[in-house]
């Protein structure tokens, strides 16, 4: 990456306190991993690569990304009305992605992409990481926890971003 991107980059600043607060008095090495935009053959490539880390138990990941970043700055207006109000809409979008991501299959989620084109910024890592647990021989169960709008849109003026959060841990 050039040095612009490598300065406007901010997810490892976005981690850089969760992980020192988990991680507090345990000596550890951070290797970021910066994804951008790829396509899906070299999303898989990358998975295959990175999925004998899944298998080595000292390793832990940690995957950023945004969710739906609706309203007209963003480019994306998507509203199915029989969910009612726009962010209700939003919301039913989102879980559907997070179902499908909780699944562990990274051809759905790239289905789900196609169909819907929600603007989740982080898809291409999510599915670099889908595919590393498919290429795994350790059995990783995907949960999501939370989930937040920034605002409920009721009107197509409005905007919002969504996050949400999950955890990847052995499949008992």
């Amino acid at each position: 990456m050039d040095l612009h991107v490598d300065e406007t980059e901010h997810s490892m600043e976005m981690h850089l306190p969760y992980l020192a607060k988990i991680f507090d008095g345990y000596p550890v090495k951070i290797v970021p991993i910066l994804v951008g935009a790829l396509n899906a053959v070299n999303e898989a490539m990358y998975g295959q690569m990175l999925a004998k880390y899944v298998d080595d138990s000292y390793n832990f990941f940690s995957v950023s990304s945004d969710f739906c970043h609706w309203g007209s700055r963003f480019n994306y207006m998507h509203h199915d009305k029989t969910h009612g109000a726009i962010y209700k809409s939003i919301e039913a979008l989102d879980k559907m992605g997070m179902n499908v991501i909780e699944t562990g299959d990274p051809d759905a989620f790239k289905q789900y992409l196609l169909e819907y084109d929600n603007t989740i910024c982080g898809r291409h890592p999510i599915s670099v990481f889908l595919h590393m647990l498919k290429n795994s021989s350790t059995k990783i169960k995907i949960k999501f926890l939370r989930y937040e709008q920034s605002s409920q849109c009721k009107s197509m003026r409005e905007s919002s971003v969504t996050y949400a959060s999950a955890t990847a841990k052995l499949d008992a």
